[in-house]
């Protein structure tokens, strides 16, 4: 398969097959992969994605073999990782007359990671549309799927949805369509989905409502093979594997607090995980007896520890409660740390490091960053003073929401 493959009406494969061993977000994909873009050659010629910034020059040579460059009229940017817009610089050299349409979290990602700051963008919202010259394209921002800036497009015209990463599959296509592909690509699909998209389930529920109200005929991803057949099977698979698990969970939120600061953020924390339809049980280590504090964490699938900081240190009893936590086995159970603070906040580290020598798995933001790509979810779950302010609360509901995602997936 060549960059010029047709896959409807003035709709083409400009895209690049990588048939390596390819590494990739810590994985190694031995089946390859295959970095889908497309050209849609309107009254308003348009380029959906790019391929990885390996591909670049290869890229905007095989674009400018079916169109003079300067008759592009927009470049599509769905999502900003570099194996999808890492094309963009070559391409946007040679399409200097391009606009770059993209969200608006992803406007100074483009420009940082490109050097685009003097180029053209089209800012779009969700349900926005762009007329490109006998065809029309609707966008849906689908955030976190899997970073905050996405979005997919569908072309009205075509019933054709371009969803990027989502119902993708890292496979070398030798033909572009799974029907063609000689084997069920179910397992790849599924693959891939446990591999890039699960870890941020909760945010499939919007993809899901997105495409619910579309008629689709063929879903062109940016990775793998588009789908023409048995589509509601697909979006059925993505639906599935993020629902919620039926079985009851529950949280102990533990905390020791000098001026109710710290109270604040584990009343924060318990309302998120009764929204999630979590168990909570909230325990102030200076009022509640330590032996039934010990058996509600025993119970628990997940505990939350917090200190307020005092001269560098944690308040009140709760070190004894740690020591005793230490000694105690806490396989399978999450853990976190939280705390506010004035100065500098050594407690909540202090807390931490105590979480760290039990047998728990403790969230921490480098780990977040390491399995999801999640920038916005931060552990432990530092507060200076007061959680009042709306960017404090996001922050403390992040992190439980992060929890709860673990706790409710059914894979």
């Amino acid at each position: 398969m060549k960059p010029g493959f047709k896959l409807a009406k003035d709709i083409y494969w400009v895209g690049k097959i990588d048939n390596r061993e390819v590494p990739f977000h810590r994985l190694l994909l031995s089946k390859g992969t295959t970095y889908n873009a497309y050209l849609l050659k309107t009254g308003k010629p348009t380029i959906v994605d790019t391929v990885d910034m390996a591909f670049g020059r290869e890229f905007a040579e095989a674009v400018t073999e079916l169109i003079d460059p300067l008759d592009i009229q927009y470049i599509i940017v769905n999502h900003t990782e570099p194996d999808h817009s890492g094309g963009l610089a070559a391409l946007a050299s040679k399409a200097t007359n391009a606009t770059i349409v993209c969200t608006e979290i992803a406007v100074p990602e483009i420009q940082q990671m490109y050097k685009l700051q003097h180029r053209n963008f089209l800012v779009i919202k969700d349900g926005d549309q762009l007329d490109i010259g006998g065809k029309t394209l609707l966008f849906k921002e689908t955030p976190y799927l899997h970073t905050e800036e996405t979005m997919i497009t569908y072309c009205i015209e075509d019933k054709i949805l371009f969803p990027c990463d989502i119902f993708s599959t890292h496979v070398a296509v030798e033909h572009l369509f799974a029907d063609e592909a000689g084997f069920d690509i179910t397992e790849d699909f599924i693959g891939y989905y446990q591999a890039i998209i699960h870890p941020h389930r909760r945010y499939v529920r919007t993809l899901i409502e997105a495409v619910a109200d579309l008629e689709i005929e063929m879903i062109a991803p940016s990775h793998g093979f588009a789908i023409r057949h048995d589509i509601a099977k697909f979006i059925d698979l993505y639906a599935s594997m993020s629902t919620e698990t039926k079985e009851d969970k529950k949280v102990a939120i533990v905390y020791a607090t000098l001026k109710n600061n710290t109270k604040k953020m584990a009343n924060i924390l318990k309302d998120c995980f009764l929204e999630n339809q979590i168990k909570v049980e909230l325990w102030d280590v200076d009022k509640a007896d330590g032996t039934e504090i010990l058996k509600s964490i025993a119970s628990a699938d997940a505990v939350f520890v917090g200190s307020s900081t005092k001269y560098a240190d944690m308040t009140g009893k709760l070190e004894d409660l740690l020591q005793q936590m230490q000694k105690m086995n806490l396989e399978g159970k999450l853990a976190a740390a939280f705390g506010s603070y004035g100065w500098s906040g050594e407690a909540i580290e202090v807390v931490q490091d105590y979480l760290n020598g039990t047998n728990m798995k403790v969230q921490s933001t480098s780990e977040v960053i390491k399995s999801t790509g999640m920038t916005h979810v931060e552990f432990p779950v530092r507060i200076r003073f007061s959680p009042t302010e709306v960017e404090k609360v996001k922050k403390i509901k992040n992190a439980a929401e992060f929890v709860s995602d673990l706790l409710l997936s059914v894979i």
